[in-house]
């Protein structure tokens, strides 16, 4: 396992004396067959791969990859090798890898793409990210961006810099394609079935998401090894700041799409706090690879027993919307069941609920469910005419069963269930657009930029 060091002052001085000869070979990069070319930068997290997972018509085939030899580099490489002989729909990547300490460097001073995708150690994200824009690269990061303050104020100054050089910074948010969420926020538009989003309040707020994950899962298949920094919390983040940065930004999308301009007046936290999961060195070893704990964990470790600070919620408005965002890690899902996801958007008329419980087969589905002194029959027939006359134009098949007097469900295709892995394709040909376009809309920098704030000053709260 390699343990990665912060940014020194030599690593910025030496990666911006090579920034000043790199230009002409970015320009190249882009030019020389009119597509999009990749460089991957130390992937310390499987959603790197993820983003891999399918060819883009946009996107060379050569992708370059460098970063620090280890355990984590070579998951990366055969993830990517197993999309490329699998039997249905292969992919077709060639992999260029430079293995080595100044992994960050090389790439700046070779720079034979021109556009990075990042997900790895969350703590040293941020730094790659201004490391990147200062060498006149495009960004297409997984969450989060930024952890804490500090790394909020930073990356603040990172898009005005890319904003300066007309470069895109993105992140990746997956939960956005993820059709019952879809569903949630087109109905929660149309005012004759969902009416207005309440304002809310502390005890019962406008909008409520909450996730449970769990540390031992499958990934495409095969169960999926875990870096031992993800258990610490100043690499990997807290709860709130990592998952939570989608479930922040699905709030922010819902309750103001056209974005917050101005996040300290329209932002307030309420309450947050932090809770703990406790890991076995066996459970440990089944994540990692390794029931010996390192070093740097020593602090969550009592009695033999890790306490992983892997649990975070808050409370906050937006203008005047009251939400509640809460996200919880188990150490493994019971059989059958895995990751789920409670949504609910309260509105003067209807509540727009998405459950994925045992009831659910756990997966999502939506719900309405008419408000006490709404007319429901009046609700239903609205809600059937806009199903006809709207959602099969775009989602051909939906139906709506009825639950009981007042509530429906919406009954959805299996073909629009896409599963977590296929978002990352999604939200990368929205990227792919934003680049084609040339710029990043005003609305999702102001949103990014919000989240994080909104994240970063829960988690300064809870500690």
């Amino acid at each position: 396992m390699v343990h990665r060091k912060i940014f020194s002052i030599l690593t910025i001085v030496i990666i911006i004396f090579l920034v000043t000869g790199c230009g002409a070979k970015n320009q190249q990069a882009i030019n020389d067959n009119g597509k999009i070319r990749l460089m991957v930068l130390d992937p310390g997290h499987f959603h790197a791969s993820l983003v891999l997972k399918v060819m883009y018509p946009e996107v060379d085939s050569t992708v370059y990859v460098y970063a620090p030899d280890g355990m984590e580099l070579s998951d990366f490489l055969a993830r990517v090798e197993s999309y490329n002989t699998r039997e249905e729909s292969p992919t077709a990547w060639n992999v260029v890898t430079y293995k080595g300490d100044n992994f960050l460097e090389k790439m700046v001073e070779e720079q034979p793409g021109n556009l990075v995708v990042l997900a790895g150690n969350n703590r040293d994200k941020t730094g790659y990210i201004e490391a990147c824009i200062d060498a006149g690269l495009h960004v297409y990061s997984d969450k989060p961006m930024a952890i804490d303050p500090a790394g909020f104020e930073r990356l603040t100054g990172a898009f005005e810099h890319a904003e300066e050089q007309g470069l895109l910074l993105y992140d990746i948010m997956t939960e956005r394609f993820e059709i019952t969420t879809i569903l949630q926020k087109t109905i929660s538009e149309e005012e004759h079935i969902f009416g207005e989003l309440v304002h809310g309040t502390v005890v019962e707020p406008a909008i409520t998401k909450e996730s449970v994950h769990h540390f031992f899962k499958y990934v495409s298949g095969a169960p999926l090894l875990r870096p031992a920094w993800f258990f610490d919390v100043s690499q990997e983040g807290e709860a709130i700041a990592d998952v939570g940065t989608h479930l922040v930004d699905l709030v922010l999308w819902e309750a103001v799409p056209d974005g917050i301009r101005n996040r300290e007046e329209q932002i307030q936290i309420v309450s947050s706090k932090r809770w703990t999961t406790d890991l076995s060195p066996e459970q440990f070893g089944r994540v990692t690879g390794s029931e010996v704990f390192p070093e740097f964990l020593t602090d969550y470790i009592t009695s033999g027993t890790l306490r992983a600070m892997a649990n975070s919620s808050v409370d906050f408005r937006v203008k005047d919307i009251h939400a509640h965002v809460s996200v919880e890690w188990a150490f493994e899902a019971p059989e059958g069941t895995g990751d789920t996801h409670y949504s609910i958007m309260r509105g003067s008329l209807s509540d727009l609920i998405i459950k994925q419980g045992a009831a659910e087969n756990y997966r999502p589905e939506l719900y309405i469910r008419a408000s006490e002194n709404a007319d429901k029959e009046l609700i239903e027939v609205n809600l059937q005419l806009y199903l006809n006359e709207v959602l099969n134009e775009k989602y051909p098949g939906m139906a709506i069963e009825k639950v009981d007097a007042g509530t429906w469900k919406i009954n959805i295709p299996n073909k629009f269930r896409e599963g977590h892995e296929a978002h990352f394709a999604r939200v990368t040909e929205k990227f792919l657009e934003y680049m084609e376009n040339g710029e990043v809309p005003p609305w999702e920098i102001d949103q990014m930029i919000a989240k994080y704030y909104t994240t970063t000053m829960a988690v300064k709260m809870a500690q």
